[in-house]
């Protein structure tokens, strides 16, 4: 699997996702700068990372959604490449119209650092389908801005159509449904708070981020 993590001002975890990505592929990933507009062509993955995106200035992930390297986001999801957005990647990806809806403050005003509990909602897509719908897992989060919002039309067609991947057990920050990732209509296109990169390997004392990655790398391998 050929993946390209963008890196933008601001960005702290493209490092581990690099490592994640490595580790599950074998194939060390391509380091993508934001004021590129251009990518390598063959990619299959393209991965936002999380981090602080030109500090958050404005709001999160919005001057980022502006980067030129954005356009070619745009355009390798348009033709049905993959496209994963982590915490401040899931931020870019709203604020650039690839996702609906937008990620607020977090209900308690507060920045939340530990480990969360997450039902897989639906395995049909090429980043769940490792896991089972309806199992539970556990994740990392740290944010200050998850608190995803959308409105109600929105909310009852990502419902409807089987787009919310994961979804908090508990009120973790406010998310509107407790939804802490969704997909795109074309389900190649995965935006979520918790950092499943933070949890890969033994050392890590929790594995349960591994699958997604392994799940991209068998739906590749199987296409």
């Amino acid at each position: 699997m050929r993946s390209g993590v963008v890196i933008f001002p601001g960005s702290n975890c493209d490092r581990d996702l690099m490592v994640a990505l490595e580790l599950v592929t074998g194939v060390r990933p391509l380091a993508l700068w934001h004021a590129d507009p251009h990518v390598p062509s063959g990619l299959d993955l393209i991965a936002l990372p999380g981090g602080f995106s030109f500090g958050d200035y404005l709001r999160a992930g919005a001057i980022a959604a502006r980067a030129p390297v954005m356009q070619a986001v745009a355009a390798h999801a348009a033709r049905g490449g993959l496209v994963l957005g982590i915490c401040n990647g899931f931020q870019v990806l709203t604020e650039a119209g690839l996702l609906p809806g937008a990620l607020m403050r977090n209900a308690g005003l507060d920045f939340i650092c530990r480990d969360v509990g997450l039902e897989v909602v639906t395995a049909d897509s090429p980043f769940t389908r490792a896991f089972r719908a309806g199992e539970r897992i556990t994740i990392p989060i740290a944010h200050h801005d998850g608190n995803y919002q959308a409105d109600e039309a929105t909310l009852e067609r990502l419902e409807q159509e089987g787009r919310v991947a994961f979804r908090y057990l508990d009120d973790v920050n406010g998310s509107a449904h407790r939804i802490a990732g969704i997909l795109n209509e074309g389900r190649n296109v995965l935006g979520l708070m918790p950092h499943p990169e933070r949890c890969v390997e033994d050392a890590h004392g929790n594995t349960d981020g591994r699958r997604l990655f392994e799940g991209l790398l068998h739906a590749l391998a199987t296409a």
